[in-house]
């Protein structure tokens, strides 16, 4: 009985890890085969260096979106990253159990709180606040940053909270025994230890950053343009094709399955940096 229980479970997740497979496959195949003959009419260069997008014209160059969206991604970065990896470290080395007990759930909730929820909580206060602050509409790619930092802490967190909870023990305390204190125990020992799971957790956190897109769609101002600066709109590769796709006909449609491609393409490029991180590390 015993065994044929874990053959059933064998089945069952060799089942999984097959439709997972073949779920990537296909929406890798559907981007390619609608994606590319929308790029092959545009001209690649004209629809990756374009600086203009004009649907009723048939102008499509989304280097502006491809712009917006790496500095959305950054800003994001700059602000959630750091906040992210200290939050994990007070959480696992620092914090009470008390105190554990009560951010850990707070976290998790956080997690699991709806984009457009955190679109509207952008809307109602970070674009006045950012407004009367820095001056301009509001809806801007600084707003966009600062509520994308605040969406992919959760992801750090929880991510880089378990690699550092996976750091043997006796690695702290041996430092501990060589006379280390225990904030230069933590962030000597532990945490270098730590680096790969912490990396996962950066990465995952960029993923989520740069696919996000009903948040940024209702704060970041969708102007279709190079931003000059950081009070002023953005359009990021996920906004574009939201915004668009439901009215678009022909080469329109297909120019926002080639901005998609070239999104799917982004996200493949972070997962090989990840593994090459992971395995120059290991």
């Amino acid at each position: 009985m015993k065994q044929m229980k874990e053959m059933a479970a064998r089945v069952l997740f060799t089942i999984a890890a097959c439709v997972s497979m073949v779920a990537v496959a296909v929406i890798c195949l559907f981007l390619i085969a609608n994606g590319i003959p929308g790029m092959a009419k545009i001209g690649v260069w004209d629809f990756l260096s374009g600086t203009r997008w004009k649907p009723g014209n048939e102008v499509f160059g989304i280097f502006p979106m491809i712009l917006g969206s790496v500095y959305v991604t950054g800003g994001a970065l700059i602000i959630g990253v750091p906040a992210g990896i200290l939050t994990a470290i007070f959480l696992s080395r620092f914090a009470t159990r008390r105190m554990v007990r009560l951010l850990k759930p707070a976290v998790s909730l956080m997690a699991g709180i709806p984009s457009v929820v955190f679109g509207f909580f952008g809307l109602v206060v970070l674009v006045p606040l950012v407004r009367s602050l820095f001056g301009g509409s509001g809806s801007s790619l600084l707003t966009a940053a600062v509520l994308l930092g605040m969406m992919i802490l959760p992801t750090i967190i929880t991510v880089c909270e378990s690699a550092l909870n996976a750091v043997p023990n006796s690695y702290y305390e041996g430092a501990l025994a060589l006379g280390a204190t225990h904030e230069r125990a933590v962030f000597t020992v532990v945490l270098p230890a730590a680096k790969s799971g912490v990396t996962a957790g950066v990465i995952l956190g960029i993923g989520r950053a740069i696919g996000e897109a009903m948040a940024v769609n209702m704060v970041a101002g969708n102007h279709a343009v190079i931003p000059k600066s950081l009070t002023k709109g953005v359009r990021t590769l996920t906004s574009n094709i939201v915004l668009e796709l439901g009215y678009a006909t022909d080469l329109h449609r297909e120019a926002l399955i080639a901005t998609a491609l070239v999104l799917f393409v982004f996200i493949l490029a972070i997962n090989l940096l990840f593994s090459l991180l992971k395995r120059r590390q290991g």
